[in-house]
């Protein structure tokens, strides 16, 4: 599937002109074209803009089915869910030395004991 071919179909399906997305847009009908015939690759944001213009959902740019898009099912997590290192010992290393910055730093901070928080919790299933 081309990106641009499905912008097309999508606009032509809505009875949209390039001006009426240069509208809605402000993008050029030029540029349209050219995302259209596949010179222009556009960015996410100008995707947002397209899908908004046509009213349909960003990922119906990407596809072609009718309907919602199927969820893949998720395999289970074979670590048993809880958070393994490799090593231990040095990831305990590791987290007593940034322990020590924090301290050092400034303890008063908010964004330090935010921060701390947040590694204590990660490093205790070590």
């Amino acid at each position: 599937m081309l990106l641009g071919k499905r912008i097309r179909e999508l606009r032509e399906a809505k009875r949209l002109s390039r001006g009426d997305i240069q509208e809605r847009t402000g993008l050029s009908k030029l540029y349209v074209s050219r995302v259209e015939n596949g010179h222009t690759v556009p960015s996410l944001v100008t995707l947002e803009r397209l899908a908004a213009a046509m009213e349909v959902p960003l990922y119906q740019l990407f596809y072609e089915g009718e309907g919602l898009a199927p969820t893949p099912e998720a395999e289970p997590r074979k670590s048993g869910g809880k958070f393994k290192s490799r090593d231990g010992a040095k990831s305990k290393a590791r987290f007593a030395r940034l322990r020590q910055k924090l301290a050092e730093s400034s303890p008063a901070s908010e964004d330090a004991k935010l921060a701390f928080g947040t590694l204590a919790k990660l490093f205790s299933k070590i």
